[in-house]
């Protein structure tokens, strides 16, 4: 199933993606944080509703508006011409706040203070069941769904110090969409990642090629602190993204952004200038 947040008229709800159209089930839970810790429940009496909403009805929020926490990771992804003796030891993790995220559709922001705005295609994982010192054996039985991240990222500001937070938490830079795809809905072998800028492939990789698998991440992150219900794991981008290109290539307002995932769709985003 594919789940979705949303606003209409400016009020937001949440529900479900079918027969090209969308269930509200907003009166069901207060959102779909919610419904997710409550186990999705009566998730099939409520797939058999009517369609009530046309996309054109709503705008697209964050799969997730308010998770607890949204959990980054960088260099995680095995190239080509990846040296073995660089390759990290553990996972290089950083922290993204949920107000600096965008829906499908929205535009990422370029912001005043910059002219280095970077995209980075990455799947996301939406945790289902919590917890603590969870084993990688039994990580994938919390997830409850998978989405679309573009990280974007303000390069100068990331690169002020050692530390990531500034470049990656500008306003309007975090795109997380189009939808949720239940976990039962991903077939279990790779999926590819493609990403587009004004129809140009910038991004070709897979997710076997990931450093760090999702069992991995999970039981890495659940270690130090606890899961919750709609916490977000983003899990790394492949090289290809602007900054990496010679000579460089950063995003300009009216440029347009696609990153597609095999079995999950594509998330896509313009750029404007930030007001």
């Amino acid at each position: 199933m594919k789940y979705l947040s949303f606003r209409r008229a400016g009020v937001a709800s949440w529900g479900l993606l079918k027969d090209g159209g969308i269930v509200d089930l907003g009166g069901e839970a207060a959102d779909l944080r919610a419904f997710i810790a409550a186990g999705f429940p009566g998730a099939e009496a409520l797939a058999a509703r009517p369609v009530s909403l046309a996309p054109s009805d709503v705008v697209l929020d964050p799969v997730i508006p308010n998770p607890s926490k949204i959990v980054m990771a960088a260099i995680n992804y095995y190239e080509a011409d990846t040296d073995p003796a660089k390759v990290p030891e553990y996972p290089v993790l950083f922290l993204r706040l949920p107000a600096s995220q965008i829906g499908h559709g929205a535009a990422l922001l370029q912001p005043r203070s910059s002219q280095k705005l970077d995209f980075e295609g990455e799947l996301a994982v939406i945790i289902g069941q919590g917890g603590r010192h969870i084993p990688q054996d039994q990580a994938l039985a919390h997830v409850a769904g998978y989405s679309i991240y573009n990280d974007g990222s303000v390069r100068d500001w990331q690169k002020h110090s050692h530390q990531f937070t500034p470049g990656k938490n500008f306003v309007g830079t975090g795109a997380f969409g189009p939808w949720m795809v239940t976990a039962d809905e991903i077939p279990p072998r790779p999926l590819s990642l493609v990403t587009r800028v004004n129809g140009v492939e910038k991004q070709r990789t897979d997710t076997s090629k990931m450093i760090f698998d999702i069992p991995y991440l999970i039981n890495y992150i659940s270690t130090f602190t606890p899961l919750e219900p709609g916490d977000v794991i983003v899990t790394g981008t492949c090289t290809g993204f602007g900054s990496t290109r010679r000579p460089q290539e950063f995003l300009s307002p009216d440029d347009v952004v696609d990153i597609e995932i095999e079995a999950i769709g594509t998330l896509s985003n313009t750029v404007a200038r930030e007001p």
